[in-house]
């Protein structure tokens, strides 16, 4: 899954995750074979540093996100990614959490299946049949929870499931029962690692997996972040409050696309994208573009748009300088290339990522702009 990215600019932090880790991580991403990502402990350090080098390269071409919110693991990427924790902690951290998921793994083994078909309280109900050592783990979707526990528990609790209905139950290929009763040991592990790191207010919200609700209270993760070891992740809640909160793009960053196809699943009219090779950046680039002009037009995302518009955004927040027509950006109605010049934000420079002609500047001499503002609109054909 790393192999698009190692000739990217982005890869650099693989090295630098490796060193914090003191494991070979560029290894565990070009090299492991499937037997080996599927114990705990290598599955979540490739799967974070990755999605941190995707991070990485969406922030190179000027976007930031308005909020965050993570998957299971991706919970910690989330919080790197608004500055809540440092990288080197998160690497720390997100070592400490493998292997001690690791050892509660092999100290009370089990495993997951995905339920589809059924909704969320014959999921439970299904579990409870069960009864055993069955729980659900995931509220991923309508219609597509997940549910774990010890072997033969998760085999009852899937009988039940179709029994009450469900279309289909699909083992999963993870190493453990994870957010369940199961992962109790792996807890004292993470509260030590926790405490050791320092977790700043994040610059955005990040809505948290045990209640689907934004926080931005640095004190509140120490918390959160332990009891979601053991309780189910409320994805399909949080995708709905990020929705009520006005959010209309959700992009996905990291390999594969799971999530992507629970956010369309979830809120068929919202804009979901999914970023996994640097050969993903100008479809996300569009997305956005397409996204900003539908709300500033007054239609919904994917109504009426043109894919040839795009959006140059503020990498920065502060006061906007234009470049002067002569120079890279070229006056209004000229062609803007790669790399070209439109202006800076607080003495940082504002290049734009693709070729097009420049239709017009969205952004006035001297006006006060956030990061990811749009400050140029282009169209590339």
């Amino acid at each position: 899954m790393g192999r698009p990215w190692v000739d990217h600019p982005s890869w650099e932090l693989v090295e630098d995750a490796s060193a914090v880790a003191g494991r070979d991580v560029a290894r565990l991403l070009l090299e492991a074979e499937a037997d080996e990502l599927k114990e705990t402990r290598n599955a979540q350090l490739a799967t974070f540093v990755l999605s941190l080098v995707v991070l990485d390269a969406v922030e190179r071409v000027g976007l930031t996100a308005s909020t965050c919110a993570g998957h299971s693991l991706g919970e910690y990427t989330a919080l790197v990614a608004t500055g809540a924790f440092s990288f080197d902690d998160g690497v720390r951290i997100v070592v400490e959490r493998g292997e001690a998921m690791q050892a509660a793994a092999e100290e009370h083994p089990g495993t997951m299946a995905a339920v589809l078909g059924l909704d969320d309280s014959d999921a439970d109900a299904a579990c409870r049949r069960a009864d055993g050592e069955a729980w659900v783990a995931n509220y991923n979707a309508p219609g597509q929870v997940v549910i774990a526990g010890t072997e033969q528990s998760v085999k009852d609790a899937g009988a039940a499931a179709k029994d009450l209905g469900a279309k289909k139950v699909m083992p999963l290929p993870v190493g453990g029962a994870f957010h369940t009763p199961l992962m109790t040991p792996a807890r004292d592990r993470l509260r030590k690692a926790l405490r050791e790191a320092r977790i700043s207010e994040p610059e955005v919200p990040v809505v948290a997996n045990v209640d689907a609700r934004p926080h931005v209270d640095p004190a509140d993760w120490h918390g959160l972040l332990s009891a979601q070891l053991c309780s189910p992740v409320r994805w399909r809640q949080s995708l709905q409050r990020l929705a009520d909160d006005g959010v209309t793009t959700f992009v996905e960053l990291g390999p594969g696309g799971v999530l992507t196809g629970l956010a369309r699943r979830t809120l068929p009219t919202a804009t979901a994208v999914a970023v996994g090779g640097p050969d993903h950046l100008d479809g996300l680039l569009t997305a956005v573009a397409e996204g900003r002009a539908a709300l500033d037009a007054g239609h919904a995302p994917g109504e009426h748009l043109h894919v040839s518009e795009r959006l140059v955004v503020s990498p920065a927040t502060g006061l906007f300088t234009p470049t002067p027509a002569s120079d890279a950006a070229g006056a209004e109605g000229e062609v803007v290339e790669v790399g070209g010049l439109l202006g800076t934000v607080g003495g940082v420079e504002v290049r734009s990522p693709f070729r097009g002609w420049l239709m017009g500047m969205l952004a006035a001499p001297g006006e006060r702009i956030t990061a990811g503002q749009p400050v140029a609109w282009l169209r590339s054909r």
